[in-house]
């Protein structure tokens, strides 16, 4: 936990440098403090984005409440649909005390809302500066998870291929390349009966509910490599240098998956998850926070037991990724609503506090939730994806930053996103995608910084 905190901290510490916009310097009024007895007068609400997590939060909430009577309300936004639903909620009466943003372009949007933490106790835990999302001399947002996304595997499925007669790879140590990766895939396609599986990999759909998983987290591999070309961590115009790289990557995902590649438009997250947990694929390009969704239970006798975990760095044919690691990173930043009363303000310091602090919070953080969280009391995950990023790194692999903080907006995703479905459909060209990858880029960086 602590080693990905520490190189995380290390490329953030790029892409902070990178990101000081022009503006107000917030609010530097202390609202009474945070301090550790926290007073029932004022009140919490919590907008969040993690579907995933929902029951979990709702769960502390309660618990916090419970412990010092002070409300604590906790709203999840449905799946890829939270700077709608922000934006709608902060025109409200009750706005949101708490909410996120993504990183500096998220801020941008967001930063005249932001309470300035400079002087929180929250800010004090933290276990490096890099996790705080500054501008001119103010604290607008405190990074409070640390994940790792990559290709899980199936180790039981991948060991039934290893010892097959058909298998040319023999041992996960043998794949640290896209061309390993590949060969491995397309035997373990041709042989899906064999085996006893649907496909190599699991359906990438692209429906609201999954479609980031590939115009997001996919796409940060080309924009990462160029970055680390220029040695950069922000750019207004993207060349598109390893656009053949993604192109590869893709066509593997869709040549050797679960269903046929013009049904993706319609295919969910959910359809995907749960190829997995029921074994109908061995790969699914996903990170740690999807172990809640795909581990073991007993009463529905499906799903993966810890030890059936594996996870593989999403290799792209880039040079000199036999030492590439798995892409870690934070986009999760708190932040508080500086137009709340003062005593809701000191609540909602004094929730968050709490949570990183108090045995019942990083306990819920570190199990029920399986977040690394970057604090001074921060208890190991039990998460099994959380051991194999730690090992990764031990391993002396590279990690793979979060870049995808400094695409120029959620028009540009979507964007590169239709332009992958109507690829894989058919009914598009690759040269679209690049279209909507590099063109895109400018006009939607032009449009954002005006």
């Amino acid at each position: 936990m602590k080693k990905l905190s520490k190189l995380l901290a290390v490329g953030l510490a790029g892409c902070m440098m990178a990101s000081v916009f022009a503006g107000c310097g917030g609010n530097n009024s202390t609202a009474g403090g945070d301090s550790n007895t926290p007073e029932a007068s004022g009140k919490v609400y919590y907008l969040q984005f993690k579907p995933e997590q929902d029951q979990q939060w709702q769960d502390l909430a309660k618990a916090y409440t419970d412990e010092t009577g002070v409300e604590v309300t906790v709203v999840t936004a449905a799946e890829n649909t939270y700077e709608q639903t922000l934006t709608s909620e902060m025109d409200k009466t009750d706005a949101p005390t708490l909410f996120q943003v993504n990183g500096p372009v998220g801020l941008a949007n967001w930063k005249d809302y932001c309470y300035d933490l400079s002087n929180s106790d929250i800010v004090g835990q933290v276990t490096n500066d890099e996790f705080l999302l500054k501008e001119d001399n103010a604290v607008y947002g405190v990074a409070y998870v640390v994940e790792t996304y990559g290709i899980i595997y199936n180790k039981t499925l991948l060991d039934k291929y290893f010892g097959s007669d058909f298998a040319t790879v023999k041992s996960v140590d043998e794949i640290k390349s896209f061309d390993a990766l590949k060969t491995v895939a397309e035997e373990i396609q041709a042989n899906k009966e064999a085996l006893g599986v649907d496909g190599a990999f699991t359906s990438a759909g692209m429906d609201g509910s999954s479609d980031w998983r590939f115009k997001t987290h996919l796409a940060n591999m080309p924009i990462y490599y160029e970055y680390k070309d220029k040695g950069i961590s922000s750019t207004d115009a993207i060349e598109g240098k390893y656009l053949d790289n993604y192109k590869q990557i893709w066509d593997l995902y869709i040549n050797n998956a679960t269903c046929d590649k013009t049904a993706l438009a319609s295919k969910t997250g959910t359809d995907a998850e749960t190829e997995f947990k029921t074994g109908k694929a061995v790969f699914f390009q996903n990170g740690t926070w999807e172990y809640g969704g795909t581990a073991y239970d007993e009463e529905k006798g499906e799903g993966l037991k810890d030890e059936e975990y594996g996870m593989l760095p999403i290799y792209i044919g880039a040079d000199g990724e036999e030492k590439q690691g798995l892409c870690t990173g934070s986009e999760n930043y708190w932040c508080v609503n500086k137009n709340a009363s003062e005593n809701d303000i000191k609540a909602t310091l004094d929730f968050i506090n709490w949570c990183v602090t108090s045995d019942k919070g990083t306990t819920a953080l570190a199990e029920d939730m399986g977040f690394v969280i970057p604090f001074k009391n921060a208890k190991e995950a039990s998460n099994p994806l959380v051991a194999i990023a730690d090992a990764d790194v031990e391993a002396g692999n590279t990690p793979v930053s979060w870049n995808f903080s400094s695409i120029p907006s959620e028009k540009w995703k979507d964007g590169v996103g239709a332009a992958l479905t109507q690829y894989a459909a058919g009914t598009g060209s690759w040269d679209d995608v690049k279209t909507a990858f590099v063109e895109g880029w400018k006009t939607e960086y032009a449009a954002a910084n005006k």
